[in-house]
């Protein structure tokens, strides 16, 4: 008779056996472009940390002082006893970075999507996605009783015809879309798919995760397109671009009390740990003062993805500091991640399926203001030296 769990090493030999398994790294220092990772000193081109504020001396220092005083954690969810006067500090100035009435301060990000989905839309009502919209929307919607509606991913034709198909329909449309989709690195075309919204009397909710500190100035895509006051939902992520950990919400007023009433994932989570909070503060605090760590981001962006291109590199549709190098299927990637990890020292992800297509799978280099030209002459020279010999150019 086979063990209850058998399948479960089945299944991992099956991924083995056709390259779709995860290498799981050990980190050994802090998330810096120069750390060490599984023993070794590496170049890192893999991190969400895009402007090196998990690093940063004035946030490591506001989570110091911050824990000293206050302790290391909250001690229950927010409702209940753990919404500290730091939470609502964070909040009132992260709604006046981002220019809304409020905002809230979620678990993760991840949470703000599976929470809060299944709240906005439900029986009776439509939800719209684009199709490479990230997997906690996709488990958010799951989650609804929801109508479902999905769109070829940036096509607003179709779009609109999903939208003329169920006009009338439905008590509420919602669509919903990545603002940087975090695979391709290209951009929602917000501006149009608000014009749509307005035209068919749709809500827009848009997961602004690796936006965020990003664009628009740092205040995130909304901002990028001139939007803010007619994005209903924006959703984004403190463990990215700000360095340090959390999801958000930023919208109405009206919005921000629905939230917290109505998520679960927020009502029934623990708060953050005082320090976390205090951190979050300051990264936003460093953010708007110290411009030149967006400046650097972005400067570094623009020459190395036109050092791949003119290289002959497939870097798809990237419009961001997340580079896709596209290789065409599973192996071809894994092989590449692993050659520059064990030959080169430099650590970047294979992305293979689920994430992707497999005829889509690819190294996914990701971008940072602290990166140094010869850093990323030393990454593009080992690149174009290993893309020719396994044929990738």
């Amino acid at each position: 008779m086979a063990k209850a769990d058998e399948f479960l090493g089945k299944e991992v030999s099956r991924l083995k056996k056709e390259h779709l398994n995860w290498t799981l790294r050990e980190l050994q220092s802090s998330s810096k472009p120069h750390a060490k990772v599984d023993g070794k000193d590496v170049l890192m081109l893999c991190t969400n940390n895009y402007l090196g504020f998990s690093t940063h001396p004035k946030i490591i220092k506001a989570m110091v002082d911050a824990t000293e005083k206050w302790g290391a954690g909250a001690g229950a969810v927010p409702v209940l006893s753990g919404r500290t006067s730091l939470q609502i500090e964070f909040e009132e100035k992260l709604a006046k970075f981002k220019e809304v009435e409020a905002t809230l301060l979620c678990q993760t990000g991840f949470a703000v999507n599976s929470g809060l989905i299944p709240q906005i839309v439900g029986q009776g009502d439509l939800v719209i996605s684009d199709q490479l919209n990230h997997g906690s929307i996709i488990d958010g919607v799951r989650l609804t009783k929801a109508d479902r509606g999905i769109y070829a991913h940036n096509d607003m034709n179709e779009l609109e015809k999903v939208l003329k198909e169920n006009k009338g329909k439905h008590k509420t449309t919602l669509i919903i879309t990545d603002g940087v989709f975090s695979m391709d690195g290209d951009i929602a075309p917000l501006d149009e798919i608000v014009k749509l919204a307005e035209e068919f009397n749709a809500m827009v909710m848009v997961d602004d995760c690796h936006g965020e500190g990003v664009m628009g100035k740092g205040k995130g895509v909304v901002a990028h397109f001139g939007l803010q006051g007619k994005v209903h939902i924006e959703g984004g992520s403190l463990g990215k671009a700000f360095g340090v950990m959390g999801g958000t919400i930023a919208g109405s007023k009206d919005l921000i009390e629905f939230a917290y009433n109505k998520s679960r994932t927020w009502l029934l989570s623990t708060a953050h740990p005082p320090g976390m909070v205090a951190a979050c503060i300051a990264a936003v605090d460093v953010l708007e003062s110290e411009p030149e760590h967006v400046e650097n981001l972005w400067n570094n962006t623009n020459y190395f993805k036109k050092q791949l291109d003119s290289l002959g590199f497939n870097t798809g549709n990237s419009q961001t500091p997340i580079i896709p190098i596209i290789t065409g299927d599973p192996g071809s990637a894994q092989e590449f991640g692993k050659i520059l990890m064990e030959k080169e020292n430099i650590f970047v992800t294979p992305i293979v399926y689920p994430m992707v297509a497999k005829e889509l799978s690819r190294l996914r280099v990701q971008m940072h203001a602290l990166l140094t030209r010869e850093d990323l002459d030393k990454a593009l020279e080992a690149i174009e030296r290993i893309g020719k010999k396994l044929k990738v150019i």
